[in-house]
């Protein structure tokens, strides 16, 4: 790595992501997350898309869905390489270059994952699933939605994975990273005070109102009912590019954490 450019570092590294998916056989996670796909797609009945309650239930379990497919994409893929990570860098590595790299193969694993999740919803509810998103046909809408949330949670698994410095530990955190993440979303609980500007900061409250805003739950059978979350899902261009921005924001930030928390690799005394 002496002398080699941050350009050039990261085109090795992402072919070395690659190389390693492939050698792995890491297409079983595109099996993975078609499988949790379908068996949401069992539950969530047939009033999915059509009808208030049933399509917001439906809508949380593809978050859920989504947040889980992305976190466990990536929550070893840093902290089991550590020691390597560690030589490297004191042979000129980049960190920077380093985290971007996975940044990228993550985004490309995230694409096929959204492509699938985005396939299989749209032929479980092929009658009752909307022609038309507020911006885009409806089934491209759930598609970039599913994939930031994929995405983003993907980069919070990294920001993890480069925090701890074991697999073991990365794997004991992320049952409770996934809990905050759904129990925060505003879904489950009716949030106040604290909780609620916590939920602010989570990928799953935005992800619901993002699938929510393009099944156009405002408009569905049973949305009177809840007048106070009307504003959640406003039917509207700007919202919905508003609640993608923040998802991006999200993938981002986690990034930016990942490699600040890298940067002490050296300090390990292991």
């Amino acid at each position: 790595m002496n002398g080699a450019s941050r350009a050039t570092q990261i085109r090795i590294y992402i072919g070395k992501c690659f190389r390693v998916f492939i050698n792995d056989k890491g297409f079983k996670t595109f099996i993975s997350a078609a499988i949790i796909t379908l068996l949401i797609s069992m539950v969530t009945g047939d009033k999915m898309f059509l009808e208030y309650n049933e399509s917001r239930n439906g809508a949380f379990a593809l978050v859920c869905a989504c947040i889980w497919i992305g976190i466990f994409n990536s929550i070893q893929s840093i902290c089991k390489e550590r020691d390597i990570i560690k030589r490297e860098h004191r042979s000129g590595l980049h960190i920077s270059s380093y985290i971007t790299s996975h940044m990228v193969f993550e985004l490309v694993l995230s694409f096929v994952e959204a492509i699938i999740v985005t396939a299989i919803t749209c032929v479980a509810n092929l009658d009752a699933f909307p022609g038309s998103g507020v911006l885009l046909p409806a089934f491209l809408e759930m598609f970039f939605t599913f994939f930031f949330i994929i995405f983003s949670s993907d980069a919070l698994g990294l920001m993890v994975s480069s925090i701890v410095k074991t697999p073991n530990t990365a794997m004991t955190v992320m049952p409770f990273v996934l809990i905050i993440q759904l129990a925060m979303s505003g879904m489950i609980f009716e949030l106040e005070g604290f909780t609620d500007v916590i939920s602010n900061i989570t990928i799953g409250k935005w992800g619901l109102n993002a699938v929510c805003v393009t099944a156009n739950v405002n408009d569905m059978a049973g949305a009177a009912l809840f007048p106070h979350l009307a504003e959640n899902y406003e039917f509207t261009v700007g919202h919905l590019l508003g609640l993608w921005g923040l998802l991006i924001g999200f993938a981002v930030l986690y990034g930016a954490i990942a490699i600040v928390a890298l940067k002490f690799v050296d300090k390990d005394k292991r």
